[in-house]
């Protein structure tokens, strides 16, 4: 049995159980990454030091944007050199505007923690572990930051999406044991660094997670953990097309 859980696998998990099993299980890769997900990678480097004004942070981003294309080649998967060049240019737009945005939006603040890890113990005996890329400080306030790249930026809907939303929820939740932190002093932001947006090119909003909220991210935490012990993977047809679709979807995998 996995000795952790984390809330990437409990997102799989909710999408489609058997879906879970095919990845965490049976160890079943399909997809490899992309373009996209080596932007985000490289975005991510360049906010984790952003603290450090003596990097170079457009060196730091091309080079980990070409590291990343690197692996994508090295296992074969198809790239778009157009759309590789864009986001060349469009990592060096956003760069400038992340520190000027959490300025803006925290005033005076104290960097807490950055790519902060959690590990802590659940009742079954199994732990849940993730990683705060950022923790501030403001007065008596914690403030959890979580980066998210994207294209133009998302809409309302998204915004207020219960599995989106439930990662910072979960985050809050255990932040707050690991510390033993009143959750009431506890705060949640997604920072969305957008790529294709003409304006606003980092966008920090604040995600409520009240004690209901909680408590509901927590139920579904607790019946991800119970199906998966008891090896209950049923199949969610409705996800086989949903979003970007499923990379199982009519495979050997998943007829």
């Amino acid at each position: 049995m996995r000795q952790h859980i984390s809330f990437s696998e409990l997102k799989i998990w909710n999408e489609c159980a058997f879906k879970h099993k095919l990845v965490y299980i049976d160890g079943v890769k399909e997809f490899k990454g992309s373009e996209h997900t080596a932007f985000g990678t490289a975005m991510h480097y360049v906010c984790e030091n952003i603290f450090d004004q003596s990097n170079d942070f457009s060196t730091m981003f091309q080079q980990k944007f070409l590291e990343e294309l690197t692996l994508l080649k090295q296992d074969n998967v198809p790239l778009k050199k157009p759309l590789i060049e864009s986001m060349r240019q469009q990592g060096e737009n956003i760069i400038s505007f992340i520190l000027p945005a959490v300025k803006k939006t925290f005033s005076s603040f104290e960097v807490v923690s950055v790519e902060e890890e959690l590990y802590i113990p659940l009742d079954d005996g199994r732990n849940f572990k993730g990683f705060i890329d950022l923790v501030l400080k403001v007065g008596d306030t914690y403030h959890i930051i979580d980066w998210k790249t994207c294209s133009w930026g998302w809409d309302a809907r998204r915004k207020a999406d219960r599995m989106t939303t439930y990662q910072l929820t979960l985050y809050k939740h255990f932040f707050a044991k690991k510390h033993n932190i009143d959750p009431d002093n506890i705060e949640t932001h997604f920072a969305l660094l957008k790529r294709t947006a003409k304006s606003n090119n980092v966008e920090i909003f604040n995600v409520s997670s009240g004690a209901k909220k909680t408590e509901n991210a927590v139920k579904l935490l607790e019946k991800a953990l119970y199906n998966i012990k008891n090896s209950v993977y049923v199949k969610n047809r409705l996800s086989c097309t949903s979003g970007y679709g499923c990379e199982f979807y009519k495979t050997k995998y998943c007829m």
